[in-house]
């Protein structure tokens, strides 16, 4: 019986998250397409960056995560959630400011809108597809993320998602300055 619960809550779990990632990609792009080409290149304010740095921002990091999904790895020794709601009350603060990691900084240049668009598509269709077909009880052996270690496919699917709908609320912003 306690079996049965267990398949019926992964499944509700794996629904949300689908519908939770998918929403906030698809708000993600569409926010990013609707400003215009010739803007997406230009800095709305002093210490911001660019809507196309914004979204190369979300392709490296994002990206990352599918890559950390499709990846290696092993059984999971704790609660492959304990940190979900950990991870979506840091991100969702829209108070608190973060430095991004070097790896995760978008270069100074003119990016085309197009090829964004077309790679965000990508990796919205990769966390989907993850999501669906992957055990997110598995923990991620490619990486450790910094100040957290090795993290379930739970949390690294929160973790794009939390992360990208930040960055929708950032990209708004944004596109209300050009």
């Amino acid at each position: 019986m306690s079996i049965t619960l267990i398949i019926q809550h992964k499944a509700m779990d794996i629904q949300n998250a689908y519908n939770e990632a998918d929403e906030t990609f698809t708000a993600f792009l569409g926010e990013f397409s609707a400003i215009d080409e010739g803007k997406v290149n230009i800095v709305p304010f002093t210490g911001s960056w660019t809507a196309a740095q914004l979204a190369q921002h979300i392709v490296l990091s994002a990206g990352s995560f599918v890559q950390l999904l499709s990846g290696p790895v092993k059984d999971t020794d704790r609660d492959p959630e304990a940190n979900v709601q950990q991870l979506r009350t840091i991100f969702l603060d829209l108070n608190t400011k973060f430095k991004s990691p070097d790896f995760i900084v978008p270069e100074d240049k003119d990016y085309d809108k197009q090829d964004l668009l077309k790679t965000l598509n990508g990796i919205r269709g990769g966390l989907l597809n993850a999501i669906e077909s992957l055990d997110t009880t598995k923990t991620c052996t490619l990486f450790e993320l910094p100040g957290s270690g090795y993290i379930t496919r739970a949390e690294a699917i929160t973790f794009a998602t939390v992360h990208t709908k930040r960055h929708i609320y950032q990209l708004k912003n944004i596109s209300a300055h050009l």
